[in-house]
């Protein structure tokens, strides 16, 4: 308990250091008029954003299925398992399957690490995302915390401190990790980029509230105190951003004699902004795996297909992601005795891969007849109800097993030695 306390005591300080190291340089930044809290904001990145979405929904539309090694050297799902209902359909009372996952994988790739709580077990196993800014990673091969040398979490929350076993946290991170323990995520590894694309859109966003008029500098002879300058100036920006509209002003900035405007135009053709803006984009996009095309950019699309576009992103970005979840949660929530009688986690990939009807019924109609599927089978993946007779492998008559393959030529070879034999002794 001590210890436990001690370790409040020290994360407690951590963080109020770092709050006030936090406040002081916001103060810093205001005063050299930078924005911290918009500069720093990935998701208000189009590109970021919309690869988080993609991902997200990805992972979200797979169904989760507990599948079990049959004797037959079959596979066959197993729906009557307690952890069946629980991965496939609700994890916890509060949010269905899809966006359990789907949140999941948000923070894997916003934080590089998500946390899944394993509550219960069983019938009773519930479980809980964790923020994954509030988990702390520890090794303790000090046996500081236990007996046993183990990877622990740490989560503060509520004011308090709790202690979690690794055989306790589904562990989900990205595929950039320099230990193997703890992930990387995208935001760290592109910061300035993402940051750049941040701050290139806040200038088009004051550019429009500008009404795309860039500063001037105001020319004038004589001298004005600062007030008369300060009102001048206002006026002159209230003429120019249309905000005097309302009155019938628009297109009009009146000057008074002697003076003149010589606006500093920025020409957005001349800097390369949306060149620039587009190589960003790409960065960004190659960094979570995501194809340009899933992000608007048909530049360079050369795929024939929508289904070669998914084949192409499910074995260059999802597979990885995919093993990476079955494996962690085959080790963690399935017991040895159960993992060595073939039970295993499978996300069901055909969801994404699905072809169009005309492929799917030709390709099914092919497995039907080379003694693939039976039409029973054929007719579940298509939705529709089974049939009486239709349990049985089918298919082309002319089919024989391999061991038997040439055997009719050694027939035929045969029966015209016995007749040339025949004709001769006559």
């Amino acid at each position: 308990m001590n210890i436990i306390k001690r370790l409040q005591h020290a994360i407690k300080n951590l963080r109020s250091t770092n709050k006030s190291q936090s406040i002081a340089l916001n103060n810093l930044y205001k005063f050299l008029g930078i924005e911290p809290d918009l500069d720093e904001r990935v998701l208000a990145d189009a590109t970021y954003f919309a690869c988080m979405k993609v991902l997200c929904e990805s992972i979200g539309k797979l169904p989760l299925k507990l599948l079990k090694y049959n004797e037959k050297n079959g596979v066959e799902t197993a729906r009557k398992h307690p952890l069946y209902s629980l991965l496939h359909d609700r994890p916890n009372p509060y949010m269905t399957s899809t966006s359990f996952w789907s949140t999941v994988e948000c923070n894997r790739n916003h934080y590089g690490n998500a946390y899944v709580w394993i509550q219960g077990a069983g019938r009773h196993m519930k479980l809980w995302i964790l923020p994954s800014e509030d988990v702390e990673v520890w090794w303790d091969d000090a046996k500081i915390l236990a007996d046993q040398p183990d990877l622990y979490y740490l989560y503060s929350g509520g004011g308090k401190l709790y202690r979690f076993g690794s055989e306790e946290i589904l562990h989900f991170k990205s595929s950039n990790t320099l230990d193997g323990i703890v992930g990387i995520s995208v935001q760290d590894q592109l910061k300035s980029t993402i940051q750049g694309g941040v701050k290139s859109q806040n200038m088009l966003n004051k550019m429009y509230n500008n009404g795309f008029t860039a500063k001037t500098v105001l020319n004038y002879t004589g001298s004005l105190n600062d007030a008369n300058v300060n009102e001048l100036v206002r006026m002159v920006e209230a003429y120019g951003k249309g905000e005097l509209s309302n009155e019938g002003i628009e297109n009009v900035i009146p000057i008074p004699v002697g003076f003149s405007l010589n606006p500093l135009n920025i020409k957005l053709a001349d800097n390369q902004f949306i060149e620039t803006k587009q190589y960003t984009a790409l960065q960004i996009a190659s960094a979570f795996g995501i194809k340009p095309y899933q992000i608007g950019d048909y530049t360079k699309s050369s795929y024939a297909s929508a289904e070669a576009q998914q084949l192409s992103f499910y074995v260059d970005t999802l597979l990885y992601i995919i093993k990476q979840y079955e494996d962690e949660i085959s080790y963690k929530l399935l017991s040895p005795h159960e993992f060595n009688d073939g039970y295993h986690f499978k996300f069901n990939v055909s969801v994404i891969l699905r072809a169009d009807l005309a492929t799917q019924i030709d390709t099914l109609s092919k497995g039907v007849a080379g003694f693939i599927y039976t039409p029973n089978e054929a007719r579940a993946m298509l939705d529709l109800e089974a049939k009486e007779g239709g349990d049985k492998l089918l298919g082309n008559g002319a089919s024989i097993p391999v061991e038997l393959a040439g055997t009719q030529y050694i027939k035929d070879a045969t029966n015209q030695t016995n007749e040339g034999g025949g004709k001769n002794n006559a």
